[in-house]
């Protein structure tokens, strides 16, 4: 059987081949340096003048060239970028076989978060001058990406008194057993168990004041501010909570958002900015019950957003599910409620407060009727002595509206998990990117999670473009952008495209 020789190492060629021969004129790798060459990266926020003296600076061009390509191909280590940058052929061909130092790679991304945003808005602004944003439909949720920082290193203030109890009963039992001891080596044994455990609880002691200063509910001590996280069930996990909003089109992530917060009062700033993104209000915000909140529906019902979150079950029903809330009928006008038996129920008009909430959020009416002492279906509606109570809370005419909208297309709402899932999906189950691999703070976290979210966008920008161009053909592209053809001849349909708009995105880009 005859196999595939391979050449010889020492084998000199009469005509070598150019580092630039070398790479494939459709290779991803061109799309990048294209829409890199194409930012303003200055106005971007980035880093461009630096003081003369000491060793030259490398450009921020050479430095974003080199993330994008590292997390387009699941590579974030900045150990491992200064690796490939001296044996990837591509990394050589991308930098021009430059090779900066991890400290100087890990320092760019660690220095320039918002300037990282900028880049990934100029991404969107790219997406839709190419009509691949539809505008109509977006959805929003979250994802939890687990943080540097353990559950051990995690605190709250039960912990911290259960940590104090068990190290008080130790210092106790140690403060018994010196006044035992007999020899010396034994009484400096104990002596120092004590030392080691009065330290201990010096240190527990600093983490409880540190939260009754700053008020919050948690410490973490290795990466601050990482919280301690629901993810599914019973699993939990030290981790940042990033809010994301993506185009019901192509689903494509237009914003994210990295907070320590879960999602109760995420969903109006994500609508507010999706506005200032897409220039419009008339677009349809799907969300899940968890942003189910009257201060968020609100917010962006007077921004004229038409929303659909889904509805939670209700804390409390009525013994027969023909007398919940929902089948009461509610009058504007008259400030009265309708039950399923005919009979109104009315207020005194006083507004109370729930104290266990805060009270611009927790304000409610009642309604009553006398007609429940002798209403022959009561069994069935409440067993409370007094009869039938219901409360209104002021966010409810916003309630009211998204369930409507709930009801009148419920086919839509179940389009929103294959939009907003399909790009957490790829980062966290197909590249592995489920951690956030920077410490020290949500600043930190988000220019990794911009990285992860801009190598997204390009993949898929570059996907649906060449797709497209299959379908269509090369001739119309040709005529749009001829001025390009003579230098870009063989590129991909999509790097002729990054060519053409990124000089013309970046002004977008810094938009908020």
């Amino acid at each position: 059987m005859k196999f595939i020789i391979p050449k010889d190492r020492k084998q000199a060629s009469l005509f070598p081949v150019s580092l630039d021969e070398a790479i494939d004129q459709e290779n991803e790798v061109r799309a990048i340096d294209v829409f890199v060459d194409g930012l303003d990266l200055e106005k971007m926020g980035f880093k461009v003048h630096f003081p003369e003296g000491g060793r030259p600076a490398y450009h921020p061009a050479t430095l974003l060239k080199l993330f994008l390509y590292g997390y387009m191909n699941r590579l974030r280590s900045s150990r491992i970028l200064e690796r490939e940058c001296k044996r990837n052929m591509e990394m050589m061909w991308l930098l021009g076989q430059l090779a900066p130092d991890h400290n100087t790679i890990a320092n760019f991304r660690k220095n320039n978060p918002k300037a990282i945003k900028h880049v990934f808005r100029a991404t969107v602004e790219l997406a839709m001058n190419f009509k691949l944003i539809g505008g109509r439909i977006i959805a929003g949720d979250s994802t939890k990406l687990r943080a540097q920082n353990s559950k051990k290193n995690n605190f709250n203030e039960k912990k911290i008194k259960r940590h104090l109890e068990y190290i008080d009963n130790k210092l106790d039992q140690y403060n018994q057993d010196l006044a035992k001891a007999d020899g010396e080596t034994e009484k400096q044994e104990v002596q120092k168990e004590i030392r080691k455990h009065a330290q201990r609880r010096e240190n527990y002691t600093k983490l409880k004041k540190q939260l009754e200063q700053t008020g919050e509910e948690q410490i973490s001590t290795s990466d601050g501010e990482s919280r301690h996280m629901v993810l599914r069930g019973n699993i939990t996990e030290v981790a940042y909570n990033v809010q994301s909003t993506v185009d019901g089109l192509h689903c494509i992530p237009i914003d994210y958002q990295v907070t320590n917060r879960n999602d109760s009062k995420a969903m109006g700033d994500m609508i507010r900015r999706s506005k200032a993104i897409l220039r419009n209000n008339t677009f349809t915000a799907l969300f899940d019950k968890g942003y189910h909140t009257g201060s968020e529906l609100e917010t962006a019902q007077k921004l004229g957003i038409k929303t659909m979150v889904a509805i939670p079950a209700p804390a409390s029903t009525a013994p027969h599910p023909d007398y919940n809330l929902q089948n009461f009928i509610y009058d504007q006008q008259q400030d009265q409620y309708t039950c399923p038996q005919g009979h109104a129920l009315k207020t005194n008009g006083n507004f109370y407060t729930n104290h266990q909430g805060k009270p611009n959020q927790s304000k409610f009416k009642q309604y009553k009727t006398k007609a429940c002492k002798g209403c022959p279906v009561r069994d069935l509606c409440t067993r409370a002595k007094n009869g039938r109570l219901l409360a209104r809370n002021v966010f409810a005419p916003f309630y009211e509206e998204n369930r409507k909208n709930m009801e009148q297309e419920k086919e839509l709402y179940r389009r929103r998990q294959a939009i907003v899932e399909h790009p957490f999906g790829t980062m966290k189950r197909q590249w592995g990117f489920d951690h956030i691999l920077t410490k020290k703070g949500k600043k930190r976290a988000s220019a990794d999670v911009g990285f992860i979210f801009i190598a997204y966008n390009l993949k898929r920008i570059i996907n649906l473009i060449g797709h497209k161009a299959l379908q269509e053909g090369s001739n119309t592209l040709f005529d749009k952008i001829l001025g390009l053809i003579a230098r870009f001849y063989r590129f991909l349909r999509t790097s002729f495209l990054f060519q053409y708009n990124a000089k013309f995105c970046w002004h977008h880009a810094i938009q908020p």
